[in-house]
């Protein structure tokens, strides 16, 4: 059985379809990168998958177990949890507090869950940041404490939206240690990026949306030579 199986998923926003028909399934250990033109659909996937929208149509199960109309916070108690192309941290609270706000979920002791957010923290490199307030960090730190902060909910799989996105190339070089560490640590990455070479570096398999539908699937190599997919990137019509 897969870890993720996503099947016949549509989202309509009034006349505005957003998905239509997406399948696939990801299995435990996997990296699957999820690519496509900007307006192809991708965030509002991760929003359907991860409980922030509700899909029109179709079936999300995680280990078999339907996530569609549950709240995110019951979604991320069975095990999947997911980043923000925009880092959502709580700006006000330390960089530490905002990682046990994710040890809680696993961890509802105070010091337990202290401990684990500084293991935590070590291991995306803010171990040494865990007292600064978060809306002070730049936003290659701030997208590390949204990782860290999911992270910490001992994910089972880990949506990831544009964590590389507004990186330079040192940060984004750090970024892919970091998600290789994290992978070989046990937890399975779906990864929605316009830095391809990041994903390229990672992904062992890649899907592409175009106007909201699934229109390729394969390794890295084959997806950017795939006509329809150059054809999606360069903006020409696709033959009806």
């Amino acid at each position: 059985m897969p870890l993720l199986q996503v099947d016949k998923l549509t989202k309509r926003f009034d006349g505005l379809v957003a998905n239509r028909d997406v399948s696939f399934a990801v299995d435990a250990g996997e990296i699957v990168g999820i690519i496509g033109p900007n307006g192809a659909g991708k965030s509002t996937l991760f929003n359907c998958v991860a409980g922030h929208d509700t899909p029109t149509s179709g079936s999300v199960a995680l280990s078999g177990a339907e996530l569609v109309g549950r709240a995110p916070e019951a979604i991320a108690d069975l095990g999947l949890m997911r980043t923000w192309q925009i880092p959502r941290c709580f700006t006000a609270m330390s960089v530490l507090e905002n990682t046990m706000v994710g040890t809680l979920l696993r961890c509802p002791d105070p010091a337990n869950a202290r401990t684990e957010a500084q293991r935590v923290l070590d291991a995306v490199g803010l171990g040494k940041r865990g007292a600064a307030r978060a809306g002070n960090l730049n936003l290659a730190g701030q997208k590390r404490v949204d990782l860290a902060r999911a992270l910490a909910t001992s994910p089972k799989i880990l949506l990831l939206d544009e964590v590389a996105g507004g990186l330079n190339p040192a940060e984004a070089r750090e970024l892919v240690a970091i998600l290789r560490a994290v992978h070989a640590g046990g937890i399975t990455l779906v990864i929605v990026e316009h830095v391809l070479e990041v994903l390229m570096q990672l992904a062992h398999r890649v899907l592409v949306l175009d106007f909201g539908e699934l229109i390729a699937s394969g390794s890295p190599e084959e997806v950017v030579r795939n006509p329809a997919v150059i054809e999606a990137y360069l903006g020409r019509k696709r033959d009806a």
